[in-house]
């Protein structure tokens, strides 16, 4: 099997050109007609399980979406997630043989986590650059699971069913935003964690739940556990999932992709409260924390003329700084995809209540009920009202003249739609 080096090398070689561009370019608006769409799946690898069963994978891109205000027209960056993966539940039915019991099945095991850079127009989507994530020293880390103690965790293994050793410097990658500086700020699902990351793609230090640190020494990058410790009560795989910043720079929002597993998984099954918290950029400390309140699943509607869909499916999945406290969130199933419109100004904080105590037996994931006002919405897009767009949208690059340019996560070609830029209008007024 290639390596991953080898293979963001020989796709720069063929599908990436220099990209100049003058002030003039810098300042053309973008106005691609609405429904205009790009595939832009790009294989990865080919992989052989123990049981014969081969599957040619492609390279996931669209774990997150976000457009540099100051970059060329057309130009949008996205990002990829830990890599290929298979539940251990579904290994029968993919590669046609029970090879492990509980956890995951990474087949490229030294996939590296990647921002991709792209320049969209009506002929093309052209690849510009791949940053892959790299240590202190400079070498690429990979996307396996971390060796955590005071979280939960999951067993990786291989195409023939043997365990992967944990990973300090891992990370399950999910959104991004770029500053005025040219690093970079991620959202990643494991610890759950922001990352801060150099334009090279450095980590320059990952921001864990308060005590989590002490289970990520052996990280060859600078790990500081300075957010809320309650954050470790996150569901396995639903943790940091998006990330905005404010277009002052001033003030960095995330948010969780679901209801934390508080006191346990019942509550999160049930719960549609979904934390967001905002953060002061220059200083690195949390300011305040929100609720917001999740959508009746019933309302997705594509995601349930087959079966009635749960609390639990319903899923946050990209976040867009607009203006200070005022953001657009994407909030989803799988066919059905709703885009909100939400404002922070007026809704009450949680930060620093007993709702933060990881010890209180009773919970705010529990509760059916509260007194705290969520943060206000205002549905804007929809895409029940849409036709022929991919299922699991994951990913916003907010343009110029109300346009956005929406990006499907395709699941590394395992399952899913191909990977798709589609160009659409969001009225945000």
């Amino acid at each position: 099997m290639k390596s991953k080096t080898l293979l963001h090398a020989l796709l720069i070689l063929t599908l990436s050109t220099t990209f100049a561009c003058s002030k003039k370019d810098n300042q053309t608006e973008f106005s691609l007609p609405d429904g205009t769409q790009q595939q832009v799946d790009i294989h990865l690898a080919d992989s052989t399980f123990s049981s014969g069963k081969k599957l040619s994978l492609s390279t996931g891109i669209g774990s997150g979406a976000y457009r540099f205000h100051a970059d060329p027209s057309g130009v949008i960056y996205t990002i990829s997630d830990r890599g290929p993966n298979i539940k251990c539940s579904d290994d029968k039915k993919l590669i046609g043989a029970d090879i492990c019991k509980k956890g995951k099945i990474f087949p490229v095991p030294e996939f590296a986590p990647t921002i991709y850079k792209y320049k969209i127009t009506k002929e093309s989507a052209e690849l510009l650059e791949m940053i892959t994530l790299k240590d202190s020293s400079g070498k690429d880390i990979t996307g396996l699971p971390n060796p955590f103690l005071k979280t939960n965790t999951e067993q990786a293994f291989d195409v023939n069913g043997n365990p992967i050793e944990f990973d300090p410097s891992g990370v399950d990658t999910e959104s991004l935003i770029k500053l005025s500086d040219g690093t970079y700020w991620l959202s990643e699902e494991y610890g759950p964690s922001i990352m801060h990351v150099a334009a090279d793609g450095k980590v320059i230090k990952r921001l864990v739940p308060a005590g989590l640190e002490e289970d990520l020494k052996g990280a060859k990058y600078p790990v500081v556990g300075t957010l809320p410790e309650i954050l470790m009560k996150r569901k396995l795989n639903r943790g940091i999932e998006s990330i905005s910043v404010d277009p002052s720079e001033n003030n960095l929002y995330f948010i969780l992709q679901s209801p934390l597993a508080n006191p346990d998984s019942k509550a999160y099954k049930k719960s549609a409260y979904v934390r967001i918290f905002k953060m002061d950029l220059a200083s690195e400390k949390i300011t305040n924390e929100y609720i917001y309140q999740m959508e009746d699943p019933a309302t997705f509607i594509k995601d349930n003329l087959k079966k009635n869909r749960k609390q639990n499916d319903v899923k946050i999945s990209e976040m867009v700084g607009l203006a200070e406290d005022k953001l657009l969130v994407l909030e989803r199933i799988s066919a059905s995809t709703k885009l909100f419109v939400i404002d922070l100004s007026n809704a009450d904080s949680i930060l620093n209540t007993v709702w933060d105590d990881i010890k209180k037996k009773e919970t705010f994931e529990q509760l059916t009920h509260t007194d705290f006002k969520p943060v206000s919405k205002k549905l804007v897009f929809d895409t029940d009202n849409e036709e022929n767009l991919p299922n699991k949208i994951e990913g916003i690059a907010l343009m110029k003249n109300g346009k956005a340019v929406l990006v499907n996560d395709n699941d590394f070609g395992i399952a899913g739609d191909k990977t798709t830029f589609t160009t659409v209008s969001i009225p945000l007024q």
